[in-house]
């Protein structure tokens, strides 16, 4: 059985109309709830896939001051960061980041989960992160619909 591959002018009517959708991450597991975003980021979920091309959604998450995360991972895991000079290690653990900006958390977790190619810009164009649900307001024009994960 071969797999359908759209090309040319086919692959560019396929990009047109991507839908918006808002996600609740009230009491979501961080890892669990950043792959099922990326998948919607990427477009898998999609028939008309293809590897190549940006054929994902526009994703809305809300309430991110409100994940969870498994296990100890609030007090063991450290994000680190590296200023390029020497002894510029910094190191945060994520019950700080958690509290300063819950936001960038949710984000990078999904930025993790998204393949490393060119494309990746693009569809991160299509992540928005909110601390709370006030943030929402700001997309109602695009009529957002609930995604159940």
């Amino acid at each position: 059985m071969r797999t359908y591959v759209a090309k040319g002018e086919e692959a560019e009517a396929l990009k047109v109309g991507a839908n918006w959708f808002v996600v609740d991450a009230t009491n979501q597991v961080l890892g669990r709830l950043a792959t099922k975003v990326a998948r919607v980021l990427i477009g898998k979920d999609k028939p008309s896939f293809t590897p190549y091309l940006d054929s994902g959604d526009h994703v809305v998450v809300i309430n991110a001051d409100k994940i969870r995360m498994t296990g100890n991972k609030l007090e063991q895991k450290v994000y680190y960061s590296h200023s390029g000079y020497p002894g510029g290690l910094k190191e945060v653990p994520a019950k700080r980041v958690r509290e300063a900006k819950p936001e960038w958390m949710v984000r990078e977790a999904i930025i993790g989960m998204l393949p490393k190619n060119k494309l990746r810009a693009r569809r991160l164009k299509k992540l928005r992160v909110y601390r709370d649900a006030s943030g929402l307001s700001r997309h109602t024009g695009q009529k957002p619909q609930p995604l159940a994960l």
